[in-house]
């Protein structure tokens, strides 16, 4: 397909779905943005421009594209066709349907769609599922759907379909057949950051010296959590998620550690936990990383300057620039709207300690008697450094967003 002759369909206005809208404005490589809403929203389509112009987080919609002397860029709101111009570009706004099998892709010339709802992750269900599955997309007429959250297949046991990939950009983003591939999932924020701090160390070090690995993501608050508290829903186990996020640190869950094991398979052999707390801000997440790391005698040992020396290379040679290193010390208000970094690593903060793992191999299930009889002491010692890293993210617009866009551009260009 050429560019400035394609259209993109997003599905949902939300966070992500919004500040995809902004992101496509200013890239401008599609010529027209269609908006699937599938309801009607405020008194008239003047309510949705006021909604798309302006936000919280990042400011006004002109500012974001031209600077603070730049004037409001959306006109000609069309209340009948359900259009408006925004900084030159058409979107149009669809308000009726809401399962995706029944938006009419095909009839707006719409080939490629981003789901931004967060309702269609499980690629294994139909199209004419009742509760709506984003391969109701291609049966409306697109011919490729991203998805900008992690996949949840709710079947045990059940296989990731052909069709479907999980990609991230900068990492395995190669692994998209655009011959095989129609739903890709952009994987999620945590995922993204997480994902571009692990690559370096096992390009560094390789995964079988990687021992262990843990992360917990100080996360900002979602749409999902609650403004003030609220009773639970019937059938709720997890009552923290209705408390309110203006007042509280929220501990919750994250499936960052299963999504990094289809974009770096590596990771199948590494022992990973991954936590995640939330806490009251609008955006700016940060990433504690602490690995175990075997010492090797032929090679010098890890510290503070290897590590990050490892990000710092790593950074200089990726031509996308997701990955930034920075010496500088920052809070996560800093890392709002730094352009297409995935993760930023606070080398200031990185830490090591080195210390002798004790392993008794008396106590290893299925060891050799034999051998263990032959040896006057079964207490083998290795050195093994601890290694602590931070890697903000702007868990919105800057990280995932335009990696987001960076994909549905690279997608688009292969149709």
């Amino acid at each position: 397909m050429n560019e400035g002759q394609l259209k993109i369909g997003i599905n949902g206005l939300g966070r992500i779905g919004k500040l995809t809208v902004w992101h496509h404005v200013g890239r401008r490589y599609f010529n027209e943005i269609v908006v699937n809403i599938g309801r009607q929203a405020g008194t008239s389509l003047t309510d949705i421009a006021h909604y798309l112009e302006r936000d919280s987080t990042y400011g006004a919609l002109h500012t974001y594209l031209h600077g603070h002397r730049a004037e409001p860029v959306i006109t000609d709101i069309d209340e009948s066709r359900g259009t408006m111009v925004v900084d030159g570009i058409t979107v149009r706004f669809l308000r009726v349907a809401r399962t995706p099998r029944d938006i009419d892709w095909k009839a707006q010339d719409v080939r490629i769609v981003v789901d931004t709802t967060g309702q269609f992750l499980d690629p294994t269900l139909p199209a004419d599922h009742p509760g709506g599955s984003s391969r109701g997309h291609l049966e409306a007429g697109a011919e490729k759907v991203v998805v900008s959250a992690p996949f949840k297949i709710k079947g045990d046991g059940v296989p990731m379909p052909e069709d479907a990939i999980t990609t991230v950009m900068g990492v395995n983003a190669n692994d998209y057949d655009p011959k095989r591939h129609r739903i890709i999932s952009n994987a999620s924020c945590t995922t993204t950051c997480l994902a571009h701090m692990m690559k370096p160390l096992i390009n560094a070090f390789g995964a079988k010296r990687i021992l262990s690995a843990s992360m917990a993501t100080v996360h900002a608050a979602t749409g999902s959590q609650q403004v003030l508290d609220r009773l639970p829903k019937a059938g709720k186990t997890d009552l923290r998620k209705n408390r309110s996020i203006l007042n509280n640190i929220i501990l919750t869950s994250t499936g960052a550690a299963k999504a990094l094991r289809l974009v770096i398979p590596e990771m199948e052999h590494i022992g990973f936990i991954a936590e995640s707390v939330r806490v009251p801000v609008s955006a700016g997440s940060l990433i504690i990383l602490v690995l175990g790391i075997q010492e090797s005698p032929s090679e010098e040992p890890i510290r503070r300057g290897m590590i990050n020396s490892v990000y710092e290379q790593a950074a200089q040679l990726d031509p996308n620039g997701y990955l930034k290193f920075s010496q500088k010390q920052n809070v996560s208000g800093d890392i709002l709207g730094t352009p297409h970094a995935a993760t930023v690593i606070e080398g200031d903060e990185t830490h090591t300690r080195t210390a002798d793992l004790s392993l008794d191999l008396a106590s290893v299930p299925g060891f050799p008697r034999a051998v263990l009889d032959s040896l006057t002491d079964t207490v083998v010692r290795a050195p093994v450094t601890q290694a602590v890293i931070y890697g903000w993210y702007d868990n919105e617009m800057a990280s995932y967003v335009n990696m987001l866009g960076d994909r549905t551009a690279t997608i688009a260009e292969n149709m």
